[in-house]
């Protein structure tokens, strides 16, 4: 396991805000969204900053991990950056927000969202584009945007019915009901861990480089096909599954590890502890 204290700052292609910090563990990056004061609320710096960051990954990076500084992992919008705009400005900022959690989603490399205290809004929106989420016991998850007088507006709409259902995303924006982490992992299966408090980052760190490990064809066609074939009908699903996995078994790393498990060099899946 990576120690979530062995870490080297590095310098990204693009340039970040001090509103984000990028730390290296080996081939896997953690990223932190640092306004801690602001509960790491998403101002345009923020967003257009986590935008930069995902759209140039280098070549040499595997994963990134996710997660924010204090007590929250991020509690929404910035809203006041957002009260005064008309509706052009409302349009644009929404289009922005769709745009970044596409690029989450389709990014390179895996995400691993490691979520804490606050998770609302905008917030559950970027962790929604994540491939895996892991959660403390201190995360909480809300929608107020019907209290608010507002709308989902960065993908969370088209995402979150699908990982929780429409009637959960309808309820959580029409009454403000609000999940603890137990709950919204084990009713919603929001999350796939669930973890001690304060232990997210390790375990992030551990699950991305286990990830990382993978041939990389073979993870690029999970994060790339899975979520499009799930869009499609089932005869274009098919047919897309068709040309994933033939694309991904005449890769030589693919080739390799098959003979290494049919020659007994890799471990058989085995039972869990």
């Amino acid at each position: 396991m990576i120690s979530s204290t062995d870490t080297s700052a590095i310098d990204w292609p693009s340039p970040l805000p001090d509103c984000l910090q990028a730390r290296r563990h080996g081939s896997i990056v953690q990223l932190t969204l640092n306004r801690p004061a602001k509960r790491n609320c998403l101002s345009d710096e923020l967003v257009i900053g986590l935008q930069a960051f995902f759209s140039v990954m280098p070549r040499d990076v595997k994963g990134v991990v996710i997660h924010g500084a204090g007590d929250c992992f991020c509690s929404g919008l910035d809203l006041n950056e957002l009260k005064e705009t008309g509706t052009q400005e409302g349009m644009q900022t929404s289009i922005i927000g769709q745009r970044l959690n596409d690029t989450v989603q389709f990014c390179r490399v895996p995400v691993v969202a490691v979520l804490h205290g606050a998770v609302i809004g905008g917030g559950l929106e970027l962790a929604a584009a994540a491939h895996v989420r892991i959660a403390e016991p201190s995360a909480f998850y809300a929608l107020p945007e019907g209290t608010r007088g507002i709308f989902l507006g960065s993908g969370g709409s088209v995402r979150l019915p699908r990982l929780i259902g429409t009637a959960a995303v309808m309820d959580m924006m029409l009454s403000g009901r609000v999940y603890e982490a137990q709950e919204a992992h084990d009713r919603l299966r929001l999350t796939q861990y669930l973890v001690g408090e304060g232990e997210g980052v390790a375990q992030g760190l551990a699950i991305a480089q286990k990830i990382a490990a993978n041939a990389p064809m073979a993870n690029f066609a999970i994060i790339q096909g899975l979520p499009r074939i799930a869009d499609q009908d089932a005869t274009t699903g098919l047919f897309s599954e068709l040309l994933m996995a033939t694309v991904a078994q005449n890769e030589e790393e693919a080739k390799e590890r098959l003979r290494n498990f049919i020659e007994r060099k890799a471990d058989k899946v085995a039972r869990p502890q």
